[in-house]
C-alpha cells in the first residue's frame, strides 16, 4: 500500500514540477495587469488597453495552460511518451467541463492507465512503429476525453448550479456560518468549479452587498500567501521546488491570485486542501464580523484603496493566512522526496559525465 502511494506521488511530482513555471508565470503576469490598470481590478477595464490588455492575455495563458500540462505529465510519468497527448487532451476537457486542476489530475492518470493498457497489447509487426505514434495517442485521446467529457462533466454541471442555487438562499443564515461556507469553497479548488461559484456569488452582488466581496476578497488572497509562508516557517517540510514556488506564492496572493497555492495541494491535498480552508474560512468571518466592504470584483491586499475597513480586511489576511500556514505545517511531515527535481538534474548529468567516460 504504502509503496503504491509513493508510486502515485512521484507521478504526481513530475506533473507538478512542469506545471509550476506556468502558474508562477501565469499568475504573476495577470496580477500586473491588475496592478497597471489605474481602474483597478474589473477585467473589462483591463481590456480597453492595449498594453494592459496584452499582459492579461499572456497571463492568462499560463493559467489556462497549466492544468493540460499538469494532467499531460502525469500522464507521461505513467506511460512515457504515447501517454502525453491523452493527458494533455483529457486534462483540457477537464478545464473546459468545469473540474479545475483535481479533474487535470483525474484526467492525467486515467490516460496513464489507459495508455499503459494499451501498449501491452499485442500488434502485428508492421503495426508496432504505429503504436507510439497513431494508436495509443489517438485511442487514448479518445478514451480518456470521453471518459471525462461524459462521466465527469455532467455531474460536475450538475453540482456546480446546484451549489450556486443553494448559495442564492444562504444570505439569512448568519455572518459566522456564510462566512465559513464562502471562504472555504473559495480556496478549495483554488480558481477550479467551485471557488468559481463563490467568487461569482460575491461579484456580482458587489455593487448591492460589497460585504460579500470584502470577506470573499480575504478568501482569494489567504491560500496563497499562507503556503508561501508556510514554506519559510518550516522549510524542511517542503521540497526545493515548493520553497521557490512559496516566494512567488505570497506575491501572487497578494495580487488576488488563488492559484498560487495549487502546486502545494497538487502534491499534498490531504493536509494542504483543508488548512488552506480553515484558513480561508476564519479570514473571512474575520471580515464579515468586522463589517468591510470592498467596491472591486477582486481580492488579494490590491484592492486595499477601494476598501471600507481597512484594518479589519488587512487583520482578515493577516489572521487567516497565518492559520493555514500553522495548520499546515502541523498536519506535514518532514519532506521526504530525499531527491527532489534539481537534484535529479545533478545526478543525470553525473550520469552522462560518467557515460562519456
Amino acid at each position: 500500500m504504502r509503496e503504491n502511494l509513493k508510486i502515485v506521488k512521484r507521478h504526481l511530482l513530475t506533473g507538478t514540477s512542469h506545471m509550476i513555471p506556468f502558474i508562477v508565470s501565469g499568475g504573476i503576469l495577470l496580477a500586473l495587469s491588475v496592478m497597471v490598470n489605474p481602474q483597478g481590478i474589473s477585467q473589462s477595464t483591463v481590456n480597453n488597453q492595449i498594453f494592459v490588455s496584452g499582459l492579461s492575455e499572456i497571463g492568462h495563458a499560463g493559467l489556462t495552460l497549466f492544468i493540460p500540462v499538469l494532467g499531460g505529465y502525469i500522464a507521461y510519468s505513467i506511460a512515457e511518451r504515447p501517454g502525453l497527448a491523452p493527458g494533455m487532451c483529457g486534462a483540457w476537457v477537464a478545464k473546459s467541463v468545469g473540474a479545475g486542476f483535481l479533474g487535470g489530475i483525474a484526467a492525467g492518470f486515467i490516460a496513464g492507465v489507459i495508455v499503459n493498457y494499451l501498449k501491452k497489447l499485442e500488434l502485428p509487426l508492421s503495426l508496432k512503429s504505429l503504436g507510439a505514434i497513431f494508436l495509443y495517442p489517438v485511442v487514448g485521446t479518445l478514451l480518456t476525453g470521453g471518459i471525462v467529457f461524459w462521466l465527469i462533466g455532467k455531474p460536475i454541471s450538475f453540482v456546480m448550479s446546484s451549489l450556486t442555487s443553494w448559495l442564492a438562499h444562504m444570505n439569512d443564515i448568519g455572518l459566522v456560518p456564510l462566512g465559513a461556507i464562502l471562504g472555504s469553497m473559495t480556496a478549495f479548488d483554488m480558481g477550479g468549479p467551485i471557488n468559481k461559484v463563490a467568487t461569482l456569488f460575491a461579484q456580482t452582488q458587489v455593487d448591492t452587498l460589497p460585504y460579500l466581496m470584502g470577506g470573499v476578497g480575504v478568501a482569494i488572497c489567504t491560500p496563497s500567501i499562507g503556503m508561501g509562508i508556510a514554506t519559510m516557517l518550516a522549510p524542511k517540510k517542503y521540497n526545493v521546488e515548493e520553497r521557490e514556488a512559496g516566494k512567488a506564492a505570497i506575491l501572487m496572493g497578494c495580487m488576488g491570485i488563488t492559484e498560487g497555492a495549487i502546486p502545494f495541494a497538487a502534491n499534498d491535498p490531504i493536509r494542504v486542501i483543508p488548512s488552506i480552508c480553515v484558513g480561508a474560512a476564519i479570514g473571512n468571518i474575520i471580515s464579515f464580523l468586522l463589517g468591510v466592504l470592498n467596491h472591486a470584483p477582486w481580492g488579494g491586499l490590491i484592492v486595499l484603496p477601494v476598501i471600507e475597513g481597512k484594518l479589519g480586511y488587512v487583520i482578515g489576511v493577516v489572521v487567516g493566512s497565518l492559520v493555514t500556514a500553522i495548520l499546515v505545517n502541523v498536519l506535514k511531515r518532514k519532506n521526504t522526496d530525499h531527491i527532489d527535481s534539481q537534484e535529479l538534474d545533478c545526478l543525470e548529468d553525473i550520469e552522462l559525465d560518467f557515460e562519456e567516460l
